[in-house]
């Protein structure tokens, strides 16, 4: 019964299962399919509670970046998002449902939460608080808050409307009163495309990551060099990015060594632990003002302090 369903999970789970179905068929409901919806509900959340949680302090009238002045990556994150939602308006306007409730999945489960957040995470817990790289962040985080609560408000009700008061600086009183996104319908393929080869490259890094920690050679991934064996044409293509690589893998330093064929070595990661950010560096100790630190949370440090000091 739907109000049994309701009183154990909410309202906005139940609704979520009737856009999960595939009404053209015979539509089923048991236990087990319950709780899979429940767990995609958590997903859902959980993403909007991740961007809201990195909002805080954040005022997109006066510290939003740019677009051209924002970081790539999160360009991509914008991009992506872009292409997800003109499917989902796609499937609202052709009652394809089950289309709206899979391309959503997909984006907070795939391109949000295992890429994305994963990634931005360093730069929004250890980059000085007003630094362009943490409001670019930021910015992409806001833009996609908005727009998910808007794509969700007829699906989960209760969730994307609590989400969407949340916002800094809301001044609409519910997502209700709002319309969906626009679609940009910018040419954005060559970005997705790059960093598409990017992830391609990154999920190679992660399985050797993995390997290299059951083997008991590092624990934490932020304990190792990567050293990456590529061809020429792909060690071309990754040297505007190579400064980036250690946060898109998520570890402390990269090496990019052109061979004849692609190879992924892990090593331990020279120099020293840093107390702050937990990435290692051979620079630790080289302030006297922080001395346990790295030459990265020095600069975020004395930002701080500057601001603090206004």
């Amino acid at each position: 019964a739907p109000h049994e369903i309701i009183d154990r999970s909410g309202a906005d789970v139940l609704r979520l299962w009737a856009a999960a179905v595939d009404y053209t068929e015979d539509v089923r409901c048991s236990d087990e399919i319950l709780q899979r919806v429940t767990d995609a509900y958590r997903k859902f959340r959980n993403t909007l509670r991740y961007a809201l949680g990195n909002l805080d302090g954040f005022n997109p009238e006066t510290d939003a970046v740019a677009y051209q002045e924002m970081l790539e990556i999160d360009r991509w994150a914008l991009a992506s998002f872009d292409e997800a939602a003109r499917k989902v308006l796609a499937g609202y306007e052709n009652y394809d449902f089950q289309a709206v409730y899979q391309t959503l999945y997909n984006l907070v489960t795939v391109t949000l939460s295992a890429r994305y957040f994963d990634i931005i995470k360093d730069r929004l817990y250890i980059f000085a608080p007003h630094s362009l790289e943490r409001h670019s962040a930021q910015t992409a985080l806001y833009e996609i808050a908005d727009k998910l609560c808007r794509l969700l408000a007829p699906i989960l009700v209760f969730t994307a409307d609590e989400a969407f008061e949340n916002l800094p600086q809301q001044k609409t009183a519910s997502v209700h009163l709002a319309e969906f996104p626009k679609v940009s319908g910018a040419d954005n393929s060559r970005l997705l495309s790059e960093w598409e080869r990017i992830f391609t490259i990154r999920d190679e890094v992660l399985k050797a990551l993995e390997e290299a920690r059951e083997r008991k050679e590092i624990g934490s991934s932020l304990e190792a060099k990567v050293i990456l064996k590529t061809d020429r044409e792909t060690t071309r293509f990754l040297l505007p990015y190579y400064e980036d690589l250690r946060y898109i893998f998520i570890v402390s330093q990269t090496e990019v060594h052109e061979d004849d064929k692609f190879a992924v070595e892990i090593q331990k990661a020279d120099g020293a632990k840093c107390e702050r950010c937990w990435n290692y560096s051979v620079r630790v100790g080289e302030s006297e003002k922080y001395p346990t630190v790295c030459e990265r949370c020095t600069a975020a440090l004395s930002e701080i302090e500057k601001s603090a000091a206004v």
